[in-house]
């Protein structure tokens, strides 16, 4: 049994998917999870406390000020039980209040006092999975380190037929299985990642810089705290929530960053440099803003530091990891980079592919590593591809 001596809090929401998770919850036990089950009050309209009860043994937890029984701190005591909540079906609704730290459920309170990881498996309306406040909320929840079962396609209850379908048990308890199998892998590791662009300023409102947006790095970062790593970050500009690291750390310039980074290397077992840093900064910057003018203007621009090649002057036995992105010959370039900076490992991709350019969910890289041959990974998610990458860095570890 796969997932014996586990403790499984399931949370069940509002929506008429919430008939699944009878058969969600007999899946989770024949693997031999212990399971206990908590219901919104929405879900009770659409299932019965009674039927999970039966189901599994154990009383159903429902409000927050259950009458006549002492529930002082059973909040606490239940996120303190638990090795891993897990909310299927998962509405907007409580996605949403989870994203926002609202608590006024006691399914919302134990999550806010969690002690684990929290999974969701989203199941909604098509028009609500895709709405821009949904996925904010979801890329909120990923940032703090929230794992997400994504929703599948097919036939809703509002006789449409589209994303937001909630997934088959069988699905769900596979990346339950996954999910515990990579736990903790990289417990007493220290990983320093790098993250977003750099920005080298002209004058006081012009810079030259790139797109990216750190969603890469930071999905490593989100990642190797998951699965038990001390992590440093250090980011250029982003808009992106700050992930529960050790150690975060903001910069702006490439000379910056280089600094931070050469400043820690000693600390940390595993470099990812997943920043896209600028390669050229201005040989003149001016403190006023340069006024525009019908004449040509040009600007002398000097290389800046190279950070992957001054740290693998110092690595020692160190795990480097560095990131190229070409748009030709992207193996032959990416590996001359790998050889010239002393890397262990490198991820390429090529911006011009799509599903794999800046400011986007998903990428499509090929690692490689030593004199092996190329691995071409799949388009994924960044979140995924995430793991993907850690794998690999294990292996080298």
């Amino acid at each position: 049994m796969r997932l014996s001596n586990k403790n499984i809090l399931l949370g069940i929401t509002g929506c008429i998917a919430a008939y699944k998770a009878g058969y969600l919850l007999r899946a989770l036990m024949r693997e031999g999870a212990s399971v206990r089950v908590m219901m919104t009050e929405s879900a009770c309209k659409f299932v019965t406390p009674l039927t999970f009860e039966s189901l599994s043994g154990q009383p159903v937890m429902v409000k927050m000020f259950p009458e006549g029984r002492f529930t002082s701190v059973h909040h606490i005591h239940a996120a303190e039980w638990a090795d891993l909540i897990l909310v299927a079906p998962a509405t907007a609704n409580t996605i949403g209040k989870c994203a926002a730290g609202v608590s006024d459920d006691l399914l919302s309170t134990v999550i806010c006092a969690a002690q684990c990881p929290v999974m969701f498996s989203p199941a909604m309306n098509s028009f609500m999975w895709v709405n821009s406040i949904t996925q904010y909320n979801v890329a909120k929840l990923k940032a703090a380190g929230c794992e997400f079962i994504d929703p599948e396609e097919g036939d809703l209850a509002s006789f449409a037929t589209g994303p937001g379908r909630f997934p088959e048990p069988e699905t769900i308890i596979e990346r339950v299985v996954e999910f515990f199998s990579r736990a903790d892998d990289f417990t007493g590791k220290r990983v320093l990642v790098t993250a977003g662009p750099t920005h080298e300023f002209i004058d006081p409102v012009r810079f030259i810089g790139n797109p990216s947006t750190g969603a890469m790095g930071y999905a490593l970062a989100v990642a190797a705290v998951r699965r038990g790593a001390e992590v440093g970050l250090i980011s250029g500009p982003s808009h992106l929530e700050p992930p529960p690291v050790t150690d975060f750390q903001t910069v702006v310039s490439t000379e910056q960053l280089a600094e931070e980074v050469l400043a820690r290397i000693d600390h940390y077992d595993v470099l990812i440099m997943a920043a896209a840093p600028a390669d050229y900064t201005p040989k003149d910057s001016y403190n006023q803003k340069l006024k525009k003018s019908a004449r040509a203007m040009s600007l002398k621009l000097e290389p800046t530091i190279d950070i992957l090649k001054e740290v693998g002057k110092s690595k020692g036995d160190k795990i480097l990891v560095g990131f190229a992105l070409e748009t030709q010959a992207e193996i032959t370039n990416a590996r001359k980079k790998m050889v010239d900076k002393k890397l262990d490992m490198m991820v390429v991709n090529n911006p011009l592919v799509e599903g794999a350019g800046f400011g986007i969910g998903t990428n499509k890289v090929t690692i490689i590593s030593g004199k092996s041959k190329p691995e071409k990974l799949p388009l994924l998610p960044k979140h995924e591809l995430a793991d993907e990458i850690l794998n690999r860095i294990k292996e080298l570890l």
